[in-house]
């Protein structure tokens, strides 16, 4: 896999998304020279502190893409598992941090990604076929796509599902959410990683393929042989 990290370094700043009654917290980090942004959409019972996220976005932000992690959820409605498996609900608040970003003077420019763990996948995907528009590539890391399999056809970004060879149930859902993709598509299987890529050197692999697929997409120069619909990588 083609190495792409540069070591930039990103100013990181707590930020709060606020509308009527309700505040959501996030961390926005931002490298020099950004390429895009991207908004990392949680797991169930996961948020802005998910040490796997961070990981991945801090591995993003030396390549120098921008990163919003963020509370979909405020921590009363975190210990609500309705509210927690709301995908419509997740979706809103994915679509709630896109035009923020989209109107802050800082982030206003940038091509928008989203990356989705888990249940978040199916927000994001959900998210980028109701409004599109400067969505340039969405990622999913053991994600369930198949929680919007009503969207999936719509969906127009480039997308990359990362799925562990030995999360079988997930790489079923996700073979069949990629059959329902009409966009720019690939489907990763990383040998010797469960759901949550706990294995050692697993979730480095998820963060650099993640890296590589949004640079190619937010910066096509930086990539001279960008595919734009791979296969799955033999196992």
């Amino acid at each position: 896999m083609k190495r792409t990290v540069v070591g930039t370094v990103a100013h990181e700043t707590t930020v709060r998304l606020s509308q009527g009654g309700l505040s959501l917290e996030g961390v926005l980090g931002l490298p020099a020279e950004a390429l895009g942004m991207v908004v990392f959409a949680h797991g169930s019972g996961s948020g802005r502190f998910s040490p796997r996220n961070n990981f991945v976005a801090r591995h993003l932000q030396q390549g120098r893409v921008a990163t919003l992690l963020i509370d979909l959820l405020t921590p009363d409605e975190a210990e609500d598992r309705c509210k927690v498996f709301d995908i419509d609900l997740l979706a809103d608040r994915v679509l709630w941090a896109k035009v923020w970003l989209e109107q802050d003077d800082r982030t206003g420019s940038l091509g928008i990604g989203y990356f989705g763990a888990s249940t978040g996948a199916g927000a994001a995907l959900q998210a980028a076929a109701r409004d599109p528009s400067s969505i340039r590539a969405i990622v999913s890391r053991g994600g369930r796509p198949d929680l919007a399999e009503p969207y999936l056809p719509s969906v127009t970004a480039p997308t990359l599902l990362i799925v562990g060879e030995d999360d079988e149930p997930v790489i079923e859902m996700n073979r069949a959410a990629y059959q329902l993709l009409t966009c720019p598509k690939r489907l990763v299987i990383v040998p010797g990683a469960s759901h949550l890529f706990e294995e050692p050197g697993t979730l480095e692999e998820v963060a650099e393929y993640a890296l590589n697929w949004f640079q190619q997409h937010f910066h096509p120069a930086l990539h001279t042989s960008a595919d734009a619909q791979t296969k799955e990588r033999p196992r």
